[in-house]
């Protein structure tokens, strides 16, 4: 077998023949390292669609934020392949989960989600050949249970409107799962150490690259915490001044909890927010980090969405319509000079059902049609419209049609005579 050296090798080229030569054992051939490095030289592309996760783009937000003072930069995560920021996570956890031991062959993983860590998880177990069972409470989206589905997890649906600590909540119901099943790993993204650590190892250092470091707020949708806090601790490293602000939702504990040390059950009722807000404080979330906490209404959230993909032809999630809101909540504490980076969850498609559906805008008494952006009435309505115009509204038009509609009728009448076939 012809020999090179791996010490004149470049990184690619180690992969090549470590893949050659696994290829080599699974098909039992011989191997020929030459002409498989020879056939791949110039080749470029990726192993698989999970060296696409991170990476995601800044872009410039201008209609919907024209009152902030300062520069908007949104951190759009729907690049990831997965179309949501929970995909890093998911790459991360599966792999520490695989270098400790906890995941090997065969095994199933098992993961409560309000949907996007849960469709993460689920591209990665398809990848890698995992089993994969999500449980999600009864008021997440129907686009995010199919998207689930799609990539092949088995989904339980739980009830919402229960604690985390009742038997019947998707947490408890996970937990359970994976006591129950052998060889099953429950990902626990609340208490996971691996959720913000990949964001402190790759949203944090984007961000801070992108904007040369000249970042000066962060803000984002705060549910497990991670994703903020991630990224907040990388950036509070390089510059301790940035600030950073977490989106809450009424109808979570966070906000209070956070300014007061308060535990008031009295802050949690129902909303309908998905990933934003919480009933508990999880162990990813690191409080100390975050400079304050704004609170956001459903309302505002989904007009802000609708208005993101209507105005600046970003197509995003509630969550992301809540961050952009808050944002302009708290503009009297930005100025010119700052740099301000709101992290955009997910995408809009999986809330089709939801803030981009008009019969269900109407149901919560979000849509105002007098009211909202580019809102236009059916055709069938301005049909109407018109016939309720017409002239005959007043005496003076009226007086004008019928004298109008008699010179018709006569000259008609007179036509009709000189065209008149003449009878045999």
């Amino acid at each position: 077998m012809n020999h090179i050296p791996l010490s004149h090798a470049s990184e690619a080229s180690i992969r090549l023949i470590v893949r050659h030569l696994k290829d080599c054992l699974k098909h039992k051939t011989k191997p020929n390292l030459v002409k498989s490095l020879f056939r791949e030289k110039n080749m470029k592309y990726l192993n698989s669609v999970l060296e696409t996760v991170g990476n995601t783009p800044l872009i410039r937000l201008h209609r919907v934020v024209s009152d902030v003072p300062a520069l908007v930069l949104a951190k759009v995560e729907t690049y990831n392949p997965g179309l949501s920021i929970k995909d890093r996570i998911a790459v991360r956890i599966i792999e520490e989960a695989e270098r400790t031991g906890k995941l090997r062959a065969g095994s199933t993983i098992v993961e409560c989600t309000s949907g996007n860590t849960g469709i993460g998880l689920a591209m990665v177990a398809a990848v890698k050949g995992y089993k994969i069972i999500c449980t999600v409470n009864d008021k997440q989206s129907k686009e995010k249970i199919q998207m689930l589905r799609s990539w092949g997890a088995e989904v339980i649906i739980c009830p919402s409107k229960v604690r985390p600590e009742d038997p019947r909540s998707n947490y408890s119901v996970a937990e359970q799962i994976s006591k129950d099943l052998p060889n099953s790993y429950w990902v626990n993204q609340y208490e996971n150490p691996m959720n913000p650590f990949a964001h402190y190892e790759s949203t944090g250092p984007e961000i801070w690259t992108a904007t040369e470091g000249k970042v000066t707020h962060i803000v984002a949708p705060t549910g497990t915490g991670g994703s903020l806090c991630g990224t907040a601790r990388y950036l509070k490293e390089q510059n301790p001044q940035i600030k950073v602000w977490g989106v809450d939702a009424y109808g979570s504990i966070l906000k209070k909890f956070h300014e007061t040390g308060i535990f008031d059950e009295k802050e949690i009722y129902d909303y309908s927010m998905e990933g934003v807000g919480r009933e508990f404080i999880p162990r990813s979330m690191n409080l100390d980090l975050i400079d304050r906490f704004e609170k956001v209404s459903d309302k505002d959230a989904a007009l802000m969405g609708r208005r993101l993909v209507r105005e600046e032809g970003l197509w995003l999630g509630h969550s992301s319509g809540s961050a952009v809101s808050a944002i302009k909540q708290l503009r009297h504490l930005l100025k010119p000079s700052d740099v301000v980076v709101v992290i955009c969850h997910d995408h809009g498609s999986r809330y089709i059902g939801k803030i981009y559906n008009d019969d269900w805008m109407r149901s919560k008494g979000f849509l105002d049609e007098q009211k909202e952006t580019h809102s236009r009435k059916p055709v069938g309505e301005l049909v109407e419209d018109m016939q309720e115009l017409q002239p005959s509204a007043t005496p003076a038009r009226t007086n004008f049609w019928r004298e109008s509609t008699e010179k018709t009728r006569f000259l008609y009448k007179i036509l009709r005579g000189l065209f008149k076939p003449s009878s045999l």
